[in-house]
């Protein structure tokens, strides 16, 4: 006959086994088939394996399921022959109208349809044969969104920045707070007056998430601008549904300024041209374009006159000039052997004119 010498305990799970009474697992048992009368009683069949519960990894810690989430547990554990497996909650028999048992050869299933935060508790899976007994705990936390902050009040505005302070919710979901999430909204972005009958959310821009005080200021607002603010909070579920909002709204005042002005002397920026990079003497082939450079300075904007020996070229076809920010180009389109000679840019303004020359020499291809 086997009896128990030592606990066993399974692996990653809190569990408590108790020891066999030698002297009850000696104590002699009548058979069913044997008669009362019987000269010889049989012993109970032995243990072959002690009963373990095997706690799968992700239950060492708090289960954490949301309101309406299904609770679908299945636990392992040994035993043979076949233990018997019980359920409690927080020391007290389970509600069978909404937790449902199913206990098989090898495992034991704990389901909840629509898991409620009263089903948070401490549940115990127990295994037994005979007067061994295995024990696993889970914890089993069912949070929800909590509440919205009972209050929000706008403290001061100073400069560009808001002081609010408000209090936590009542309900905080059944869980510890993230943190507050801070938004503002200004009349400006087509807000009406009427803050507590504004349901549009892309109106509202977020400052600040997962706050933990109960008071902050707001910086950087639009002078000029009136802003209203709300706090929602959150937890691991999420934001609160609602947030309350500011009765007042913060008004950021420009502030008075003074200007002196002080006499100073007009400066004249009117000057005759000048040419600042002149124009360079250039050698270029029969058919290939060829451009001339220079530039100007001058106030007001010159007149600019292009000449080839001395006769105005503008409007001839076989010539393109340009003038942008002061660069004079001249462009001349396949230049051929007349077109040898000396260029000239000529800038005039109302304050007076200047030139530069260059020599153009055109050679054959070779």
């Amino acid at each position: 006959m086997e009896t128990a010498t030592s606990p066993e305990v399974a692996s990653g799970s809190s569990l408590k086994v108790k020891e066999a009474r030698p002297a009850d697992a000696e104590r002699p048992q009548a058979s069913p088939q044997q008669g009362a009368g019987s000269p010889v009683p049989q012993l109970p069949s032995t243990i072959e394996e002690h009963p373990k519960i095997w706690l799968p990894r992700a239950l060492r810690q708090t289960y954490i399921r949301k309101v309406g989430d299904t609770v679908n547990l299945l636990i392992p554990f040994q035993g043979k022959p076949k233990p018997r497996a019980t359920w409690t909650c927080d020391g007290c028999a389970l509600d069978a109208s909404r937790v449902s048992v199913r206990n098989g050869e090898r495992d034991s299933i704990l389901f909840i349809r629509e898991a409620q935060r009263a089903d948070s508790g401490r549940y115990q899976l127990s295994v037994q044969l005979g007067e061994l007994e295995a024990t696993a705990t889970i914890d089993i936390l069912v949070i929800e969104r909590p509440g919205p902050p009972q209050s929000i009040k706008l403290v001061d505005v100073w400069g560009s920045n808001a002081i609010l302070e408000w209090t936590p919710p009542q309900d905080t979901g059944n869980v510890a707070l993230l943190g507050y999430t801070v938004q503002k909204a200004d009349t400006k972005s087509g807000v009406s007056l009427s803050w507590h009958l504004l349901g549009t959310r892309k109106l509202w821009f977020t400052v600040l998430e997962r706050y933990h005080r109960t008071s902050c200021t707001v910086s950087k607002l639009i002078v000029g601008n009136s802003y209203a603010f709300r706090v929602f909070a959150e937890n691991q579920c999420g934001l609160s549904e609602t947030a309350p909002i500011t009765a007042d709204l913060a008004h950021i005042q420009k502030a008075a300024t003074v200007y002196k002005t002080e006499g100073f002397a007009q400066r004249d920026f009117s000057e005759a041209p000048k040419f600042s990079q002149p124009l360079a003497d250039c050698i270029t082939v029969t058919g290939y374009d060829t451009q001339l450079f220079c530039c100007v300075r001058a106030s007001p904007k010159p007149k600019i006159i292009w000449l080839k020996n001395k006769i105005d070229i503008q409007g001839n076809p076989k010539y393109r000039a340009l003038t942008h920010l002061g660069i004079c180009s001249l462009e001349i389109r396949k230049p051929g052997p007349f077109d040898r000679g000396i260029c000239t840019c000529k800038a005039v303004n109302p304050l007076g004119e200047a030139s530069v020359d260059c020599r153009v020499d055109v050679k054959a291809p070779h």
